[in-house]
């Protein structure tokens, strides 16, 4: 009896537990159907449709950067010196792309031509990371190769990469960009600002693996950089980058420089360095080929500042171009040195002392002259300041002022001892020279606000003529700078030659040799300063070093601006032939050792 009514309890029991289920199945269905009407259906939808559509777009939307392009740096004729190219870089998200199979990474490092195994490392260790670089600056189509293998986690972004057509020609001037296309050297750094744009914003959607599948807005449009236009004339450029690693290769060396000025403007037309370097490969590249020797190293300008002593002589009023001066005997004893001649020339006039370049005539004039006034007139010149160019690391030289100078001090002081310049700043002081005393504004960029910039007379003209017309006759056949005579056209110039500084003050056997001029004396058009640093060969004269590297550029720069070849001025030659009968070509530019 008792087990008929248990078998009668249980069906009871089931039904009650059905029914019970089945209820708390339907309250379910009726809340999921009451949300769902709350956010579509009731006054409340608004609000929930705008909330699942914000959160449709956080997982779905994303802002990326519109990456900006970099203003064009071009020569004066419209030659492109630096040019952004569009690349690819490609990342990844660590964390994801480590669940990728060893089938698909080996892959990858083949699509990316890296080694697997350092393909593992940096997944190692990156692992806690949702980013990382694989390969920057990659063409399209070496881009494409990797994201045609759909791996999840690996994304492309565009980017701009920094073009140099011109190489190593001009590459310490341009200077170059980091890899992430800001300026790093030269005038890529000092005109980041002009150079640089705005990057953009833009709204895009997403796939699950974050690729890029729809561009919706712009939100900002990305604004480019500014195009510079520098003074360089890249056909001048040429010729004289030729020209200038020619002659270091031919002496042995160690570096040099070009620097080429338009006297009329105040332009850079040149400005060449060995050793230089490819920008647009710079791997085990030195930091030493990097530097625009030109403009950063500061150097004791030795025997080219002679004329700028007798123009102080000349200043006086007690001197003139032949106002006679006694070399005689071929040295002179000034307190704490005794300065030399390679011979003695006798009588010279002032002329003379700059023709032969005569160590001890040059120091009886300075002798003669109130002591700060050399280095007033070397300051007017434009030593001792900076040119402004902006260029990053410009020297501003040295120029000593004392109350008292040591005589030996004055002695050096004359002939180029005892202070520095940079090649620019010299090329500038002979523009005077060449502009009859006029000092012009000197530039690396082309402005028209510097044409209305009156030029400053800091010398006056007929003084600055009589310097021009004694520097003629250095390049005459008694004078040290024959070897940058050009056919055709009067040159004015001056060579010289500076024992460079060792450990142990100057060193008897290293020097720097150096010519600075101007081109047609006549009526200037090109001033040009050439330093070749430390020749190991026999000869290291300015005059047999540099001043053929002078003749060579200048000859072929007449050509490519066609100047008119003009005959010698009579006056240069009966200069040079005033000169005493008999005595030897052989010039001293050493100078002092103290």
């Amino acid at each position: 009896m008792g087990a008929v009514k248990k078998q009668q309890n249980q069906p009871g029991i089931a039904r009650w537990r059905f029914a019970l289920v089945a209820a708390l199945l339907c309250l379910l269905a009726l809340a999921l159907i009451f949300h769902l009407a709350r956010l579509q259906v009731l006054p409340e939808a608004e609000r929930g449709y705008r909330f699942l559509q914000d959160q449709g777009r956080a997982r779905t939307i994303r802002t990326e950067e519109i990456p900006a392009y970099r203003g064009a740096i071009l020569d004066r004729n419209g030659e492109l010196l630096a040019v952004s190219t569009p690349v690819h870089s490609l990342w990844a998200n660590p964390q994801l792309l480590r669940e990728a199979s060893a089938k698909q990474l080996r892959k990858l490092a083949a699509a990316l031509d890296m080694n697997p195994a350092n393909l593992a490392k940096r997944l190692e260790k990156y692992r806690n990371k949702e980013f990382m670089y694989l390969r920057r600056h990659l063409s399209p189509e070496q881009a494409g190769r990797v994201l045609d293998l759909q791996l999840t986690g690996v994304y492309s972004r565009k980017e701009y990469r920094r073009f140099y057509p011109a190489g190593e020609v001009v590459a310490q001037l341009v200077g170059f960009t980091d890899i992430d296309d800001r300026g790093q050297e030269g005038l890529e750094l000092a005109y980041e600002d002009w150079l640089s744009g705005q990057p953009g914003a833009q709204q895009v959607v997403k796939d699950l693996k974050g690729r890029t599948v729809q561009d919706l807005a712009t939100k900002r449009e990305a604004r480019p950089g500014r195009d510079l236009r520098l003074s360089i004339d890249m056909r001048l450029q040429y010729l004289a980058y030729r020209e200038l690693k020619k002659a270091v290769a031919e002496n042995d060396a160690a570096s040099g420089f070009i620097v080429i000025l338009d006297t009329r403007s105040g332009d850079v037309l040149a400005m060449a360095n060995q050793p230089s370097f490819n920008p647009n490969n710079r791997s085990g590249v030195k930091a030493a080929a990097t530097r625009n020797r030109a403009l950063i190293d500061q150097f004791e300008p030795g025997s080219t500042v002679k004329p700028l002593t007798a123009l102080a002589a000349l200043e006086t009023g007690r001197y003139q171009p032949h106002t006679p001066v006694d070399t005689s005997p071929g040295y002179i004893r000034v307190p704490g040195k005794t300065l030399v001649d390679p011979v003695n020339y006798g009588r010279l006039d002032l002329t003379g002392v700059i023709t032969k370049s005569s160590q001890v005539g040059i120091t009886k004039i300075a002798l003669d002259l109130e002591p700060n006034a050399l280095r007033e007139l070397f300051y007017r010149l434009g030593l001792g300041e900076a040119v402004g160019t902006g260029f990053p690391g410009e020297a501003a030289g040295i120029l000593p002022s004392r109350s008292r100078w040591h005589p030996i001090e004055r002695a050096n002081f004359a002939f180029g001892y005892g202070l520095t310049v940079n090649g620019l700043q010299l090329a500038q002081a002979y523009s005077v020279l060449a502009n009859a005393g006029l000092k012009r504004p000197v530039s690396l960029v082309l402005s028209g606000e510097k044409l209305a910039v009156e030029p400053e007379r800091v010398v006056d003209g007929e003084l600055a003529k009589q310097v021009t017309a004694m520097l003629e006759t250095v390049i005459g056949a008694h004078g040290t700078g024959k070897r940058a005579a050009v056919e055709g056209y009067r040159v004015a110039g001056k060579t010289g030659t500076v024992h460079k500084v060792g450990t142990d003050g100057y060193a008897d056997n290293r020097y720097r040799s150096v010519f600075a001029g101007f081109i047609p004396a006549d009526n200037p058009r090109l001033a040009a300063v050439v330093v070749i640093d430390d020749p190991r060969h026999a000869k290291y004269y300015g005059g047999e070093v540099a001043a053929p590297v002078f003749g060579s550029v200048m000859a072929g720069a007449m050509r490519l601006l066609r100047v008119p070849p003009a005959e010698l001025a009579p006056a240069a030659q009966q200069l040079a032939r005033s000169l005493p009968a008999g005595q030897a070509p052989v010039a001293n530019e050493r100078g002092s050792k103290s």
